[in-house]
């Protein structure tokens, strides 16, 4: 049976996100900042249309601002994570088999769904009802291999009279697309590998599509090489089909705000940063190691820099926070030197354990650790219903925050914070 999949990808995610509780952006050119309302992020198409370019910081867009009513939103991770699970709930509906590729964009497997509709009509399906369950507008590119599946998306992007759907799993479609595309829009190819690829003559995606494999393997990779199968209609990139590896670490960290210049204020960011490392961690089932911090002055500084990092091996491992907050301040205390301001504090946890799997204390109380595990479950239970940091623990809090993120345009967390939730008056 001819294996089929599709791309679903939401088009500009996270400008998308604040257009759907708040529909007065609807139509308007917005985009959301970096950490600290830095620079932009993401652009939805009316943005991109007065030529805001990607990372473009957001004091050269103050023209933009005031004479064509530019929207600027403060990064919400908070909301953009949970749409993005919405996203994949209704994605998971409409096919068995969902490979969650980014926030914002999804493999779907459709082999044999041409037994029952057609690619097309099922595409506009799948766009339907995730704009009817979420609000989200997403584009659906099909083809009979994951790289022709993202050039068929892509498509679906670029031309308005696909309406948002592009089926390719027809050859003489695939072959029209690729000669309309350059190398450099290929998945995989990028910037670089295009230089050197138009330097010997193939400029389009066509061009490589018809290109000899062996030849491309000798002369560039064996990564090119599957890129070159793909666009022929020969899956290669199963891997990325399959379940994400465990991760290997977890960083927590942040630029400040404002510079910090006091340690009990640098104290308050590492012990939040630490409690959030231990929630993660306990997201993925595990206990670490090893752990270490770093903090720095701003790079920018012409004078007065300052950067270090300290670790310390666990004496055993542990996915506490309280335990992790303990060593990370001990470090970070180790760190401070008086007299810098600091920009950017952070936590690295690593040396991953299952847990269980280690020897305990022999001196240790069985009913103790259980305790502390339950504590640590009753912790994230209460601050994923009631939102973050409901509940924290005492050097977190601190009249001076000025190590917190600046922004000023943050929306509210319309579907994780109760106190957030929309009302309408009828």
């Amino acid at each position: 049976m001819k294996q089929v999949y599709a791309l679903c990808d939401v088009n500009a995610m996270y400008a998308a996100c604040e257009s759907v509780f708040d529909p007065t952006l609807v139509g308007r050119p917005v985009i959301v900042a970096s950490n600290n309302d830095g620079c932009a992020v993401a652009r939805n198409k009316e943005a991109k249309a007065l030529g805001v370019k990607m990372g473009q910081p957001i004091f050269e867009l103050r023209e933009h601002i005031e004479k064509n009513g530019l929207v600027v939103c403060s990064s919400n991770y908070a909301l953009y994570g949970d749409m993005s699970f919405r996203f994949m709930q209704a994605l998971s509906a409409c096919s068995p088999r969902v490979m969650p590729y980014s926030i914002d964009e999804a493999f779907l497997d459709l082999t044999g769904i041409e037994s029952v509709v057609s690619y097309e009509d099922f595409g506009h399906q799948v766009k339907d009802l995730v704009k009817q369950w979420t609000g989200l507008p997403i584009c659906v590119g099909i083809a009979p291999s994951p790289t022709l599946a993202k050039l068929a998306n892509h498509g679906a992007k670029q031309y308005p009279a696909t309406n948002g759907v592009v089926d390719l799993t027809d050859q003489v479609r695939q072959r029209r697309l690729l000669s309309l595309t350059p190398t450099g829009e290929i998945w995989g190819i990028g910037s670089k590998l295009s230089k050197r690829l138009e330097a010997l003559g193939i400029r389009t995606g066509l061009q490589l599509a018809d290109a000899d494999p062996k030849w491309i393997r000798k002369h560039f990779s064996v990564v090119v090489e599957r890129t070159v199968r793909e666009l022929n209609g020969v899956p290669c990139h199963t891997d990325i089909l399959e379940v994400a590896p465990a991760k290997q670490q977890i960083v927590c960290s942040k630029s400040f705000g404002s510079p910090v210049t006091d340690l009990d204020s640098m104290l308050s960011a590492v012990s939040h940063h630490a409690s959030r490392a231990g929630e993660k961690l306990r997201g993925e089932r595990r206990e670490c190691g090893y752990l270490s911090v770093f903090m720095s002055t701003s790079r920018y500084r012409a004078t007065d820099q300052y950067a270090n990092q300290k670790g310390i091996a666990l004496p055993f491992p542990t996915a506490d926070s309280r335990e992790i907050t303990r060593h990370a301040v001990d470090l970070a205390r180790k760190l401070w030197r008086d007299g810098y301001r600091y920009n950017k504090v952070g936590i690295n946890l690593s040396d991953f354990r299952t847990p269980g799997a280690n020897q305990s204390d022999f001196f240790s109380q069985i009913e103790d650790e259980q305790r502390d595990k339950d504590l640590m479950v009753t912790l994230d239970r209460i601050n994923s219903i009631a939102g973050k940091n409901s509940v924290q623990f005492g050097r977190q809090i601190h009249k001076n925050k000025s190590w917190e993120m600046r922004r000023e345009n943050l929306s509210p967390a319309y579907t994780t914070r109760w106190a957030d939730i929309p009302t309408v008056k009828c």
